[in-house]
This record gives structure tokens, sequence and C-alpha cells, in this order.
């Protein structure tokens, strides 16, 4: 079963339990949440009203209610028991969490039986909105980029056409125009991302250094880059503190991670340089000047492009389970991520290119004793058959 229909039936047996909450759908732009709610709004046997906050003014606090009163009207003529109502990119009106908390308490005074969906395009909806007064009133799912299991069965994706061109279902049709899909990568994703996601939600004294170090982390995408030496590449001016906003900003809009350096001490993992990991591969190869047939003539950079897919796959995997994703590097001795779930440790290597020589394998195993240390490529289990596992699946 794909991971997009996992969440339809958990999102529809919450809305069928007798419990009310609001369910809350986050996740990055352009990866189905809109259609599967409306999927979902078409599957329910109740009356249902699904509305986009995108093109209202952000400043327009009463349109929340509005919608909401309309809604209650709605389910009185229908002389329905209860009544389901979506809400899209709802973090486009500002104060919004005061807002649905005001008609959603109205609601339970009057016993009045809505259930809502909210959707947001990023995890930013959550520092913003949810305020401590919704405590208690929400779920939160969060749907990440498709899958390789998800494009093979939807579009026909190889591994190696997924490695390449990520996991973007509306840019599937592109890819007999490489330039073309470039150009729809960078505007309609990259861009808007940036612009509507992050700049409207937070504040960025520096817009120019954030695009900058995004478009040095997808460069460097499964690298390890300390943050002085990023600053000695970029033209605009800043500081580290600055740099660890910004990338964590870029992190909750599901595009860039920064890992932190395997340790069992917090502070040396607070410290370290960060490895940087793009959420979807598409993001990567669309500042890339080869075309996918070039690339994989390239052994060392396609091994970087397999790495951060194998990378992308876990860590959007570390935000919808208990997850940790690190990488481990001690003097001479690197191993490509570390798991942490449940108490339990796991170090993979990965080598997508010709050379399968793991030696960080062995140090990492004395130093830690984790439970298994696993070489993903040609002499281990096949990248492209992790990229199909849940990665919880191997504790």
């Amino acid at each position: 079963m794909s991971f997009k229909r996992l969440h339809f039936n958990k999102l529809k047996n919450r809305l069928e339990e007798t419990r009310v909450s609001i369910q809350t759908i986050v996740g990055p732009r352009q990866i189905g949440k809109t259609t599967l709610v409306n999927q979902l709004l078409d599957s329910m046997s109740c009356p249902t009203y699904y509305v986009s906050a995108d093109a209202v003014d952000a400043s327009n606090s009463g349109w929340v209610s509005q919608q909401w009163e309309m809604v209650r009207l709605k389910l009185k003529a229908s002389k329905a028991k209860e009544f389901v109502f979506a809400l899209d990119e709802i973090q486009k009106i500002e104060n919004w969490g005061e807002l649905v908390k005001a008609e959603w308490d109205k609601d339970s005074r009057t016993k009045t039986n809505i259930k809502v969906i909210l959707l947001g395009s990023s995890r930013l909806l959550l520092q913003k909105g949810f305020t401590e007064s919704l405590a208690g009133r929400y779920e939160l799912t969060y749907m990440g980029h498709w899958t390789l299991s998800e494009m093979q069965e939807m579009f026909g994706f190889s591994a190696e056409q997924y490695a390449w061109f990520g996991g973007y279902p509306g840019s599937s049709h592109l890819l007999k125009d490489e330039n073309r899909w470039k150009e729809y990568i960078t505007n309609s994703l990259i861009e808007a991302t940036i612009s509507k996601d992050i700049l409207m939600l937070s504040q960025v004294n520096k817009p120019a250094l954030l695009k900058r170090l995004f478009e040095l982390g997808c460069i460097y995408s499964s690298q390890i880059l300390s943050f002085n030496k990023i600053l000695g590449q970029l033209h605009d001016a800043g500081n580290t503190t600055t740099l660890s906003h910004y990338l964590e900003l870029l992190d909750t809009a599901g595009m860039l991670a920064g890992l932190k350096n395997f340790n069992n001490k917090e502070y040396r993992k607070r410290s370290s340089s960060p490895k940087f990991q793009v959420y979807n591969t598409a993001l990567i190869s669309s500042y890339m000047h080869e075309t996918f047939d070039e690339i994989k003539m390239n052994p060392a950079k396609w091994g970087r492009i397999v790495e951060s897919v194998v990378g992308a796959h876990l860590v959007n995997y570390s935000r919808s389970e208990r997850l940790e994703v690190y990488y481990w590097r001690h003097r001479n001795d690197e191993i490509d991520f570390v798991l942490k779930h449940k108490g339990k440790t796991i170090g993979l290597e990965i080598k997508g290119g010709f050379s399968q020589k793991a030696t960080g394998m062995e140090a990492f195993r004395k130093k830690y004793n984790p439970d298994k240390v696993l070489l993903i490529g040609d002499s281990g289990l096949p990248w492209q058959e992790f990229l199909k596992f849940n990665p919880v699946e191997l504790f």
C-alpha cells in the first residue's frame, strides 16, 4: 500500500471516529495534499466543504469566521448529524490559530458537529499558528515527498529516473524535455516555496543570502560543509547564527536539511558542521548542467546523486516516523548516515558508484557497537531496493 494511501485511510478513520478533533495536514508544495483531501471529501457519507485561503488577503481576519458560518448554515440546511470542513493554505491568514480556536470553541459550546481539516504547505504552519491555546485540539499528519514506489506505480519511474528527477508528481510529464523540466522545478517549486512559504511567514532580513544558501546546499547535497566555509563562498555578508537559522527555515519547508554529526554527547551534535541533505533530488538536478543520460556516465557525480536520494528517503521518513538521522565523521573515518529509533542505532554506508570500499564502517562499529552497520550498494543491499523500504523496518 502506498504512502499516500496510508494517509488517506488514516485520515478517513480519524474523521469517522466519534471523538471530534482538528485534523492538520502539513508538507511541502505540490506533493498532493489538496488532491488527497478532495478525494477524501468525495468519499465521505456526510456533507463536506473545501475552501482555500491562497488568494485571501492576509489581514482579512473575518474570512475564517465567514467561511465557518457558511458551513454552519450548510450543516443546518442538510439536517445531517455532522459536517467535514477543509481549510487549505490556512497559514496565509494572520493569527489564524486564534481565529480557528474561537470558532472551534463556539462549536464545542453549541455541540455543533463540524469536523475540521487544516492544510498548510510547510511545518512553519505549526510554528506560526499552533499556540498553546490549540493544544489537545488537533492531530497532525505530515505528508512528505513521493516515494520511489509511488512514482513507479503512478508514472512508471525507474529507480534511476527517480534518483535524478525526484518525487514531484506534477513534473512527471516533462521528463523528455529536461530544460523545460528544470524551469518548472525552479519557478513553480523552488521560487514559490521560498517566496510564499518562507519569506511571507518568517522574518528574513537577507532573502538573497537564504536563496544562495539553498543553492549551495543543493550543489553540495550529501557533503559536509562548515558554516565558515559556506560564508567564504557567499557574496552577501552574514554570520553562522544567521545561516543556521536560514537552514532551519529551509528544513521546515521540506527543502533542505542540515544533518548533525552523530555523537553520544548532545553538545557536540549541536556544534558540528552540517551535512547538507535535500528532501527531493529534483532540487539538485535543477541546478546541474548535465542531463540524465550524461550524469549516469560520470561515476563520481552519479554516486553523489545516489547518496542524496537515499538521504532524501531517510529525512522524509524522519518527519512521519520517530526516526533520527545523522551522519558520522571522526578524524579520517566516516559513514554516510546513522539512524536512531526506539533506542537502537544503525549505521549506513552508501556506495552508488564503482567503488564499494567502506573503511569507516568498522571504525563506527568499534566505537559505538551499533545494532547494525549496513552497506547500501552493489555489494550490499541494492540502493534501488532500499528505497522501497520504510527505514524503520530495519530495526
